[in-house]
């Protein structure tokens, strides 16, 4: 069987680690958006609610509905609300992002048709990094528009570019910068009081002096943090385990895998796993751009991956079939995979597919 092992201890660790680093006054919203990054939305939730999480937030609105099946009460913040689900936010008690004349216009309208008022919702503003959000100079039609009695906002934020890169950055100093100026026009004439929030996980290390009222914690909580020296603070929550499938005795010259993907240059032994690109391990893994741990050792993938399976050289690794694999975990790091092959670990975990069994490790 292959399974996602997550480690709730670990996600305790990181809470605290990251928590330890806000300034006294800064909560926390943990974003627990893609089935939290790949591993499983409701037991961490639960327990980031439980640790002290002030809020939660997803990237849709199915997301949040979910939560609230699964008991969840806490805030939850819907980052990419579509307006066609705006009905559905209300009804589930969702809190949406705001960032556009036309989203706010048709969740006024749903406010009006559901006969609320002083809803919960944030605005966001893009100072740069140009997926979405209010523009700067439409910030006072914005102030115009929240006089209503219709909206509570509960707060104003932004999403820095590139919050990981080495100080100065200049970019990024352009955004705080035009975040500043946006802040001081909302303290200045809203009649309500409203938080102010820019940072993500990076952010959270490389900018402790902007942590201001809220800070918007992701791949943090999940233990990695875009920085070889960040990451030693934190502890990956989760480890995808597999059992070699079958073992083959490939002599030289033969060839493993789809289009002859690989030719051996020497006798070895290949296994094969039961995980492949329909899972979410992914075709550029293939051709030796990742590892698994099999005894404490590298076998690197062979060939290409294909949808329900992948091949590995164990050469004189000493397994047999049915041998516990590591796909991913220790020794074999989504951070350090994922570089190895051109991509990010929040591609890796977040990709991993339905058909894998998500267990809670057991003390």
């Amino acid at each position: 069987m292959t399974f996602l092992e997550i480690d709730i201890e670990k996600l305790e660790y990181n809470y605290h680690s990251l928590r330890n680093r806000l300034s006294p006054n800064t909560k926390m919203i943990g974003v627990i958006k893609a089935n939290a990054y790949g591993a499983i939305c409701g037991p961490i939730s639960e327990k980031l609610i439980e640790l002290g999480t002030e809020a939660l937030a997803v990237a849709y609105t199915e997301e949040g509905i979910q939560l609230r099946k699964l008991g969840i009460t806490a805030p939850v913040l819907v980052f990419y609300p579509q307006e066609e689900r705006f009905t559905d936010i209300i009804r589930h008690e969702l809190e949406p992002v705001i960032y556009s004349k036309r989203s706010l216009k048709k969740f006024k309208t749903a406010l009006e048709e559901e006969k609320k008022s002083a809803y919960p919702i944030h605005i966001k503003y893009n100072t740069g990094l140009n997926r979405i959000g209010f523009h700067p100079e439409e910030g006072d039609w914005v102030l115009q528009q929240l006089r209503t009695s219709y909206f509570k906002v509960k707060s104003v934020y932004t999403h820095l570019g590139q919050s990981e890169a080495p100080k100065p950055d200049k970019p990024t100093e352009r955004q705080i910068s035009l975040f500043k100026q946006i802040m001081m026009k909302h303290k200045r004439v809203a009649g309500q009081k409203t938080d102010y929030h820019l940072l993500n996980t990076s952010g959270l290390f490389n900018y402790p002096e902007y942590h201001l009222d809220w800070v918007r914690v992701g791949i943090g909580l999940y233990g990695f943090a875009n920085h070889p020296k960040w990451n030693e603070t934190l502890q990956p929550i989760a480890q995808l385990k597999t059992k070699i499938t079958q073992i083959h005795q490939i002599n030289s010259g033969e060839t493993v895998g789809y289009n002859c993907g690989w030719k051996a240059t020497k006798n070895t032994r290949v296994a094969v796993l039961p995980i492949g690109h329909a899972d979410g391990f992914l075709r550029q893994f293939g051709h030796g751009n990742s590892w698994v741990m099999i005894n404490g050792q590298k076998a690197y993938v062979v060939g290409n991956v294909c949808m329900d399976m992948i091949m590995v050289d164990i050469r004189d690794i000493p397994c047999c079939e049915k041998s516990e694999v590591v796909v991913i975990g220790s020794g074999a790091r989504a951070d350090k995979l994922a570089k190895n092959a051109g991509t990010i670990s929040y591609e890796l975990l977040s990709a991993l597919g339905n058909r894998i069994t998500r267990v809670i490790k057991t003390k």
